[in-house]
């Protein structure tokens, strides 16, 4: 470990992380009562958006944001987002400014509090277990994406062990075309230094989320493969090179 890194450490390890577990309780167990109350809407987008920003600002990192001009807060898009580690979470829930809901793996439902508060917010869980399943999630997706909230998706799936972009799987832009609604890429970049994947203890460092001109939905089944093209190359646009 650098020297430097030391007193970050001691920080982390007395202060950020019993402050982060803290708020993250508290955070579930609002969004919980917040949602069964009522009020979905509010409740499962404004504690999640403001525990994200609190958990930014602990691990002592900044985000900016590039191109909001380019979405319209009161239209429902997809928006599809490379995957560089897990403060990508933090950064689009706490900075995109745009109320919506993640489409995310069915698994995380087992999750303590966390899950119980994901579901209690009416976040998208994906089941591909079987064609009853998949209309399952495409129906709940239907019934979420209106008035303004948008669902956001990291279409390479998983977190990248490298910082390049992996393979885009076809579920985002399946939904677009099926909803008709606008692709709108956003570039993350950054959250890598802070936590690439395998690692455990964050550091400082400073996090850009660019969000592209929305790309038009796919007519078809075979126009999906131009808007995940055209996605993906409007991310690798904003991404440093060593990225690309």
């Amino acid at each position: 470990m650098k020297w430097s890194l030391i007193p970050y450490r001691i920080y982390e390890l007395l202060v950020m992380i019993p402050l982060v577990v803290v708020i993250t309780v508290l955070t579930g167990l609002v969004t919980i009562i917040g949602c069964a109350l009522g009020g979905n809407r509010f409740w499962g987008y404004w504690p999640p958006h403001i525990w994200s920003k609190l958990c930014t600002w602990l691990t002592l990192c900044t985000v900016s944001v590039k191109g909001r001009e380019n979405i319209d807060p009161k239209r429902s898009y997809v928006f599809v987002a490379n995957h560089q580690g897990a403060y990508d979470i933090f950064s689009i829930y706490g900075f995109l400014g745009h109320n919506f809901k993640w489409m995310m793996k069915a698994s995380l439902r087992k999750f303590p509090i966390i899950g119980i508060s994901c579901k209690a917010a009416g976040q998208i869980f994906v089941d591909n277990s079987s064609p009853v399943a998949i209309r399952a999630t495409m129906a709940k997706a239907e019934r979420t994406l209106s008035n303004g909230i948008s669902v956001v998706v990291f279409p390479e799936g998983s977190r990248t062990r490298t910082g390049h972009m992996g393979k885009f799987h076809t579920g985002a832009f399946q939904l677009a075309k099926e909803f008709q609604l606008p692709v709108v890429p956003v570039s993350i970049d950054g959250a890598f230094d802070v936590l690439p994947r395998g690692s455990w203890l964050p550091r400082p460092a400073h996090i850009t989320l660019t969000i592209h001109k929305p790309v038009t939905p796919p007519a078809d089944d075979l126009d999906r493969r131009r808007v995940s093209d055209e996605a993906a190359e409007a991310i690798r646009s904003s991404l440093p090179a060593r990225f690309r």
